[in-house]
């Protein structure tokens, strides 16, 4: 018996910039279902990118996804008693979200500051291909790299 289709949710686009990665962001950084405090952080995190930047911080955001986006991943597949890591191509979706989820804990990792500091910051280091979460897919495709000879496990 064939399984029911998996019903695919875009979030509505966010108040002020419209934009649906935005409203994505914005759900990722939100804790225990309080989105007013999410929103606080993104949009005060915005701000401070346009402030420092002098540039739109839709782009700064945009081009920080777009370097911090992995194309490979390695999940753990088991055989026969042995757990290899196996390089697998990450598609679409999946890709912007791995990138939102390394800048939120890349971000959330520095101590010290407000969060919307701290996001501003990481955004912009990202921007340039620099900081924790372009290091973090860096390591991921090394590793995928590594484990190359086992992509003939890939399911």
């Amino acid at each position: 018996m064939k399984r029911k289709k998996k019903v695919k949710r875009i979030p509505q686009p966010d108040i002020v910039y419209n934009n649906v990665m935005v409203a994505k962001l914005i759900n990722q950084v939100m804790r225990r279902g309080k989105k007013t405090i999410a929103r606080k952080i993104v949009y005060g995190a915005f701000d401070i990118i346009k402030e420092k930047t002098n540039q739109s911080s839709l782009e700064i955001f945009e081009k920080a996804i777009k370097n911090t986006s992995p194309l490979l991943e390695i999940k753990p597949k088991r055989v026969g008693g042995a757990t290899y890591q196996v390089p697998r191509e990450v598609k679409g979706d999946r890709m912007v979200t791995l990138a939102m989820r390394w800048i939120i804990e890349a971000a959330k990792s520095k101590k010290g500051r407000p969060m919307k500091e701290k996001l501003a910051e990481e955004l912009i280091l990202a921007s340039k291909n620099e900081g924790s979460a372009v290091k973090k897919k860096e390591n991921t495709h090394r590793m995928a790299e590594a484990n190359r000879a086992f992509a003939h496990f890939a399911w």
